[in-house]
């Protein structure tokens, strides 16, 4: 008996205990933002953020005097259309780079892995005159294109790990059945890849969703993503917190949402792409 209380207490103050301390380092800003959010404005200074008196009156003003659902709808699509387009590129050339030997190789993969190692803002201004020489600043097209060149790299690492995992049998004997190349890359491994697409998929919407240089720079009086739109909540003289705070849990809803529907699948692929790389 003596022992097993030992255990028990050596496991709370070991593993309990700090997970608790983790979590509410962690969470108590979110608990910070959304108290403040349904607190009224005239006792936000007076009293603090409360549940005492809670309304929704910031989220109203957030929809119907700001404006945020056009906001909303700029990022779905400039988010959405990432990952159309990331997935169409970076699925391709990971397979290619998974099953074909070819001279560069390993060069071309460092360059991928070395591209995230710049920030962002050295390809700001050269994203910014291509896309003015071309008329695209302040449309889906730009911030899309803009916001592929960050998520492709590491999304071909991604589904190169992954697709480094399914046996190249199946693709020979797909072939030997009279498929193509590319048949055998979408009757054979894309199935098999799903929980992977699924994962890069979602690390490429996360990534566009929370993109702000991009969109700063690219967007403009048309198109103006939710990152974008809760930093004009911040005036030059005041802060309307109730707003801004109503602003970040609606923008981090979506991505948040997203993630704990399909953790499950996301976590399968990334685990498993993983494995061999």
């Amino acid at each position: 008996m003596m022992v097993r209380n030992t255990s028990l207490i050596r496991r709370i103050l070991t593993v309990d205990l700090p997970v608790l301390l983790i979590l509410i380092f962690t969470l108590s800003p979110y608990l910070w933002m959304a108290l403040t959010s349904v607190t009224q404005e005239s006792k936000l200074f007076t009293q603090g953020p409360s549940l005492t008196g809670a309304t929704l009156e910031n989220y109203l003003r957030l929809f119907k005097t700001v404006g945020f659902g056009s906001n909303l709808l700029d990022s779905f699509i400039v988010a959405g259309g990432t990952v159309v387009v990331g997935l169409a590129l970076s699925v391709p050339a990971a397979y290619a780079f998974s099953r074909f030997r070819f001279k560069g190789r390993r060069l071309l993969m460092l360059q991928f892995l070395v591209i995230n190692m710049f920030p962002l803002v050295l390809l700001i201004l050269p994203l910014f005159i291509l896309m003015k020489s071309l008329g695209l600043v302040d449309t889906y097209f730009a911030l899309i294109i803009a916001n592929s060149t960050v998520a492709i790299p590491f999304s071909v690492w991604m589904m190169t790990s992954y697709i480094d995992g399914i046996p190249r049998s199946l693709d020979e004997a797909a072939m030997t059945d009279g498929c193509s190349r590319f048949g055998a890359l979408f009757k054979v491994v894309l199935p098999l890849c799903t929980p992977g697409i699924i994962a890069t998929g979602v690390y490429i919407f996360i990534t566009a969703w929370n993109e702000y240089l991009y969109a700063l720079t690219l967007g403009g009086r048309n198109i103006k993503p939710i990152t974008v739109a809760i930093q004009t909540l911040i005036g030059e003289y005041q802060v309307e917190w109730g707003l801004l705070t109503a602003g970040g849990i609606v923008g981090a809803m979506p991505a948040t949402l997203l993630f704990l529907f399909i953790q499950k699948r996301l976590i399968a692929g990334m685990t498993q792409g993983a494995v061999k790389g």
